[in-house]
């Protein structure tokens, strides 16, 4: 059986929630701790962080025709 199926098996008999055991294994297992180490050094007010949000939006979609 894989490792990462029996760390999961057990988190998931500690009383953690599906949502919490997937997020653990992907963490684990692909490294992604990328959101908490961005969490971490935000330091946007949140309009700002809308506002970016927003820019990020008009940026990615498609022109109207």
């Amino acid at each position: 059986m894989p490792t990462s199926f029996v760390r999961s098996s057990r988190a998931a008999r500690s009383g953690k929630g599906d949502s919490e055991v997937i997020e653990e294994a992907l963490r684990r297992d692909l490294g992604l701790d990328l959101l908490d180490r961005l969490w971490a050094t935000n330091d946007l007010a949140e309009e700002a962080s809308l506002a970016l949000g927003v820019e990020a939006q008009h940026e990615t979609r498609s022109p109207r025709t």
